[in-house]
């Protein structure tokens, strides 16, 4: 897809449904009818229900005509939603993306300890993924954490490796910190 133009505006749709396939082939199609375009996407499965993330762009009449449709389709397929107008993220060319991988054994203070830690260090998060699993040797519930952050210009990144390691270790988490890296690269 091109690159947005400065006329162009942007929606952000959350639906939680029943259907996977069925959500997204819904508010897709209707993105697509209404002259818009999805920019980005994210579906997760959450128990018996799943969540959609919608990033939409268009000029503003066909995001208002998507938005006033979206009520009724949702009472047609059985799914909330929540729409909010979004403008485009502004460009930082001298941050660095980073990725933190944690793995512990679960304890409910985990993420929002590793968020605090984060925030006392003025890093922005992009997106986080955090998930629970019995551990087949002992039956533990065990926690995977990955944390896909921006460090801001002109951060020390062996310092804040060293801090995020020490806090990992007082915490007593596995964690590791790298550079963010595509997952095709060309």
């Amino acid at each position: 897809m091109s690159t947005p133009t400065v006329r162009e505006q942007f929606l952000v749709i959350s639906a939680l449904g029943a259907n996977p396939m069925e959500l997204t082939n819904v508010l897709c199609r209707a993105s697509h009818e209404n002259r818009c375009a999805v920019v980005t996407s994210r579906l997760t499965r959450h128990g018996e229900c799943c969540a959609l993330v919608l990033e939409i762009s268009g000029n503003w009449d066909a995001l208002a005509r998507l938005e006033s449709s979206l009520p009724s389709m949702a009472k047609k397929h059985a799914f909330t939603v929540n729409v909010v107008r979004s403008a485009a993220l502004e460009s930082r060319p001298q941050a660095l993306p980073y990725v933190a991988y944690v793995s512990a054994a679960y304890r409910s203070d985990i993420v929002n300890e590793l968020c605090q830690f984060f925030i006392d260090h003025h890093v922005e998060l992009e997106s986080l993924t955090c998930d629970t699993y019995q551990a087949p040797q002992t039956g533990g519930t065990m926690l995977n954490a990955t944390f896909t952050v921006t460090l801001p210009a002109g951060t020390q990144i062996s310092w804040l490796r060293d801090q995020f390691l020490d806090f990992a270790d007082a915490m007593n988490l596995d964690a590791l910190i790298e550079p963010w890296r595509p997952q095709n690269p060309m």
